[in-house]
């Protein structure tokens, strides 16, 4: 038998004793890179569930990509209930929730799914703007009305509520089945406007029988409105969204945008960092870009969103629409107040009172 120098012997033994160190430390090694890479990847995401169009969103979202490149954003577009019931289930796998249905939004915070945020942009926000320091209004939209061009050249159009509520009454056959509005039942936003209006308008009742009069087609979203006034479809649209009614006004010039002069109910979209968060540090991170001077300036100057913050200057501002419409602006309230709009009882009363004005029926499906 060959006989291995006692150096040989050594360097073999003492290889045989390594290896099972050797083998393990590469298979922690193996995990370790494997967590890391996990955990990377996890942590480079952001999931964004938004009723907001992300063709309106999209100036914002590019600003803070271009501020933190190393976040990859899934932005997801949904309607406001669809964002409030995905919202309210277990593990939704959401960072941040966007809304424009102010008081579903205080209702799930009231819930305890959201996270409060701790900065000092969050502490320096107005309070009106903010609750508990969980949820955040982020924009100042005015509620506006608008006409396609044709109305123009049969009647003078309108520029206040009152105008509608004459326009209707006297010209209800020219407008039969050519006015669109929200369905109080079937889009939360439209229903918080209605109950908006009926508190600011001693009219309000007898233009919702108008409605009814003139058979205006009840819609559940501004850009279903928008899209039947440019198809001629429609020729008056009531309560749209100023943001999505003033940006596709830019690219539809048959769409003119009114703002009306007698009062502006305002619309706040909030967010908030979802209690079960997967990414909680990102979803930070993007609320605080949301309320910061930067994130501000883009929706002041790049998008119809307005501003809220008053250090910010641009086009589309809080300050930009109290230059126009005086101090008759009227944001809805974002504090637990909101919550009683959604009180089975009282919500029921409202929409057969509404329904029974706009039609002597019950609500439509």
């Amino acid at each position: 038998m060959h006989k291995r120098k006692p150096g040989q012997r050594l360097t073999v033994q003492l290889v045989l004793n390594l290896l099972p160190r050797l083998l393990m430390s590469l298979l922690i090694s193996l995990l370790v890179g494997g967590m890391g890479i996990s955990t990377a990847s996890a942590a480079s995401r952001l999931v964004i569930e938004a009723a907001l169009d992300q063709q309106v969103a999209t100036p914002l979202l590019t600003a803070f990509s271009q501020q933190h490149p190393e976040l990859e954003i899934d932005y997801r577009d949904r309607t406001s209930m669809g964002v409030h019931a995905l919202a309210e289930q277990t593990a939704p796998g959401a960072d941040i929730i966007i809304s424009s249905a102010m008081p579903w939004q205080v209702a799930l915070v009231n819930q305890g799914l959201a996270q409060r945020l701790d900065s000092d942009v969050a502490r320096r926000w107005p309070a009106w703007a903010k609750w508990r320091d969980e949820v955040f209004a982020f924009t100042f939209e005015p509620i506006v009305m608008a006409y396609r061009l044709d109305l123009a050249g049969k009647m003078l159009p309108p520029s206040s509520h009152a105008d509608v509520l004459r326009l209707l009454t006297e010209h209800a056959d020219t407008l039969s089945g050519r006015v669109a509005a929200y369905s109080p039942s079937r889009s939360a936003l439209g229903y918080v406007l209605y109950l908006q209006d009926s508190r600011y308008s001693g009219r309000f009742w007898s233009l919702v029988e108008a409605l009814g009069r003139v058979n205006a087609t009840l819609e559940t979203s501004t850009q279903r409105i928008l899209e039947g006034l440019s198809e001629g479809r429609y020729w008056l649209g009531y309560n749209l969204l100023g943001s999505y009614a003033l940006q596709w006004a830019q690219s539809h010039p048959e769409v003119i945008v009114q703002m009306p002069s007698d009062y502006a109910l305002i619309s706040m979209r909030t967010a908030f960092i979802h209690r079960d968060a997967p990414h909680p540090q990102a979803a930070r991170t993007f609320l605080n870009f949301l309320l910061s001077r930067a994130g501000q300036h883009v929706l002041a100057g790049e998008t119809p969103l307005f501003s809220i913050r008053s250090d910010v200057l641009g086009p589309f501002t809080a300050q930009s629409l109290r230059d126009q419409v005086g101090q008759r602006l009227y944001p809805q309230p974002l504090d637990a107040s909101s919550l009683s709009m959604l009180d089975g009882s009282r919500r029921a009363d409202f929409l057969a009172r509404w329904f029974n004005a706009y039609s002597g029926g019950a609500p439509t499906p």
